[in-house]
């Protein structure tokens, strides 16, 4: 199957290494400093992109966390043409550190992932070269995180020089938003390019 040029462009947006510096510096209170890596993985390949997805706190890099791959797909759909579904790792300690560390990603399998259902965002191309992604209306993302069912709104903008994260936890008691963009959405720069 043809991937198509807006595919190709999207993955091309997201692939690479980003920071929010200028954010976090301009607005401590609400951004903490952090380097966001997303790197092509070779994965479904047949009618597919794949990224793995890790990000860090700038002042403690060796610690990073939300690890998860995002699958780029097009679809039939005219109006949204574009989808990510997203996948969790069974185990996401096997391949801490792979956005610093890529070798860890060369021995990834599909044994090693597995689906979330409700994790999936729709794309549109707003404006040339402006990718957005929003979940589907009544989707939810959940998943498990040591033995405790969390809910996620995911969320994204692609630039070809930033990326913009809306992804915020929720409290699956309240519905309340319990960490990530409260405040509107982390804003990142693309500091490195990673290519397909």
């Amino acid at each position: 199957m043809a991937l198509s040029s807006s595919l190709l462009m999207l993955a091309r947006h997201m692939a690479g290494e980003f920071d929010n510096r200028e954010q976090a510096i301009a607005e401590p209170i609400w951004y903490v400093h952090l380097r966001l890596w997303q790197r092509p993985v070779p994965l479904f390949t047949e009618d597919s992109l794949t990224l793995f997805a890790e990000q860090a706190n700038v002042l403690n890099p060796d610690n990073p966390y939300r690890q998860r791959l995002m699958r780029l797909r097009q679809t039939s759909d005219t109006q949204r043409p574009l989808h990510v579904q997203y996948y969790a790792f069974k185990k996401p300690g096997a391949i801490s550190g792979a956005g610093a560390n890529p070798e860890l990603l060369k021995s990834l399998t599909n044994e090693q992932i597995e689906l979330l259902p409700g994790c999936v965002l729709d794309v549109t191309e707003p404006q040339p070269s402006v990718f957005v992604a929003s979940p589907p209306p009544h989707t939810p993302c959940y998943f498990n995180y040591n033995g405790e069912v969390r809910q996620v709104s995911l969320g994204f903008e692609a630039r070809s020089e930033e990326f913009l994260s809306y992804d915020k936890g929720i409290d699956t008691e309240t519905g309340k938003v319990i960490w990530g963009a409260i405040m509107g959405p982390y804003r990142f720069i693309k500091r490195q390019e990673y290519h397909w």
